[in-house]
């Protein structure tokens, strides 16, 4: 992971140096920080802003080099535009990294002030965090910086000048555990399929042991021991063995209390096997893993922040490849569960690995509920294009809840249909059921594939086929691989299991 950015709050009476952002709202309204600014500069900001046509437009922004007066190399400004809608400071604080980032600006310093007053030390904090998600950059591998992943261009540092400097670095805290959480999986998705195969994967999980967690890696010898043979059937095909990792955070007062558990589809790499994907894009299946990736960086966030509840999180990782021992199409499977599958299409495969660890976690830790994270099909792209992940579920509340913590995140899903007219297509004459159904609605018949592995546990999957890899970029993400979940999970054991 790179060097994250750090964040410093300092009291609002210091003088800034550097680079000073300052926060204008609609038609240049301004807090008295940034008026005696324009003061200390003789009226040279406010006649830059006439000049340059600013009005503080939201996400709109205006630079002063090296005004007279000031002690600064530049002045900043960046709009936050009308009141409503209501501000999203995480989206302010992408905004300003984006626009330092730019420019190339260090020191980089923040005036928590608007033309209301100060800023509340959450919202700094928020602000803090979109700052650090959009400093982040996968630069791994480059042995030289570039024009468009230039190490140097971001700053190390950023001081926020406000009123309450000690509420805003605890508030921050939190919201740093949780950016250390996004940008782990964004670290996992990112990095190619040669250096991050099953095997390595469960070691960088059992690096959160350091954190508190408590990570257990299940070998070849004991999935076959559990009958895992859907899971192992995908990697069958591979050189490189398969592993299920199990990881726990214990935080809540009763320690016996049922865990939430979290559980993540990780093929490190996807070939589509026997049934291969066409060339053209194929190097973006080192992804496949994103679901796997969020559960890790979600169980190390929770860790960090010493989050109030027991979690678990499951990672089944393998890789697809085609092999003289490779699975084929038409083979009749087993699984963990007894149910019998018959594979008409071997890049269907993530369904496979899913079933027994969705399973694995009912049988052991009989779980509150169950959140299962996968790029299952394109088909939701199809549907949902790279706006929304597919939200499916077979309890109510569980929806609502994913819904509001999503809206609340921008993380945000949509909730697709499910019942016994699609989970029809899956029946085989061979086999308890087939692992596709027919040419339309892809990401359904996969729900329902999923949902013959659930017992009687509230459950909800979300395909992320189309937010989790190349998704689009946004004020706090300019990664391809953009950590989706991470921050809405959280959300959810936040707001409802926490406690």
């Amino acid at each position: 992971m790179p060097d994250p950015l750090e964040v410093r709050f300092v009291p609002l009476d210091r003088t800034p140096k550097g680079t000073v952002v300052v926060l204008v709202g609609h038609e240049l309204a301004m807090a008295a920080s940034g008026k005696s600014i324009d003061r200390a500069a003789g009226g040279q900001i406010l006649k830059a802003c006439k000049v340059g046509r600013f009005v503080g437009a939201r996400k709109s922004a205006l630079e002063v080099l090296s005004p007279n007066g000031v002690d600064a190399d530049r002045v900043l400004l960046i709009g936050l535009g009308e009141a409503e809608p209501a501000l999203d400071w995480v989206e302010i604080g992408g905004s300003v990294m984006g626009q330092l980032i730019s420019r190339k600006a260090k020191p980089a310093a923040v005036i928590g002030e608007t033309s209301e007053g100060p800023v509340a030390p959450a919202d700094l904090a928020d602000l803090a965090l979109g700052a650090v998600l959009r400093s982040y950059s996968f630069r791994k591998f480059k042995t030289k910086p570039s024009a468009d992943n230039d190490s140097a261009a971001a700053p190390g540092e950023l001081t926020v000048y406000c009123r309450a400097p000690e509420e805003a670095a605890e508030a921050f805290q939190r919201r740093r555990a949780l950016a250390e959480g996004v940008n782990l999986a964004r670290d996992l998705v990112n990095e190619p399929a040669n250096t991050l195969g099953p095997v390595e994967f469960a070691e960088r999980a059992q690096r959160l042991a350091d954190a508190g967690v408590e990570v257990e890696v299940l070998d070849m010898a004991q999935l076959e021991a559990l009958k895992m043979q859907a899971l192992l059937a995908v990697g069958q095909g591979s050189a490189r063995p398969s592993r299920l990792v199990v990881m726990q955070w214990t935080g809540s007062s009763n320690r016996k209390a049922k865990p939430i558990a979290f559980v993540g589809k990780g093929v490190v790499f996807d070939t589509g096997g026997i049934s291969m994907k066409p060339a053209k894009g194929m190097e973006d299946m080192k992804g496949d893993m994103a679901g796997a990736a969020c559960v890790t960086g979600l169980m190390l966030a929770l860790a960090k922040r010493k989050a109030a509840v027991n979690a678990v999180g499951i990672i089944g990782l393998v890789e697809n490849m085609p092999s003289g021992t490779a699975m084929r199409p038409g083979d009749i499977i087993g699984s963990m569960s007894g149910q019998t599958i018959e594979v008409l299409n071997t890049d269907a495969e993530g369904r496979l690995v899913l079933a027994d660890a969705l399973w694995y976690v009912q049988e052991r830790f009989k779980p509150k509920a169950i959140v299962d994270l996968a790029t299952l099909t394109g088909a939701i792209m199809v549907a949902l294009g790279k706006e929304h992940a597919g939200l499916f579920s077979n309890n109510d509340r569980l929806a609502g809840w994913l819904k509001e913590a999503g809206d609340a995140t921008g993380e945000r899903l949509w909730r697709m249909p499910m019942d016994t007219a699609y989970d029809k297509e899956l029946d085989s004459k061979n086999a308890d059921m087939k692992n596709i159904g027919g040419a339309y609605g892809g990401s359904i018949t996969a729900a329902h594939f999923l949902k013959r592995f659930i017992q009687d546990t509230a459950w909800a999957h979300l395909d992320i086929a189309g937010v989790a890899m190349a998704s689009n970029r946004t004020e706090t993400n300019e990664s391809w691989g953009s950590g989706f979940g991470v921050r809405l999970l959280d959300r959810l054991v936040t707001d409802h299991y926490e406690g």
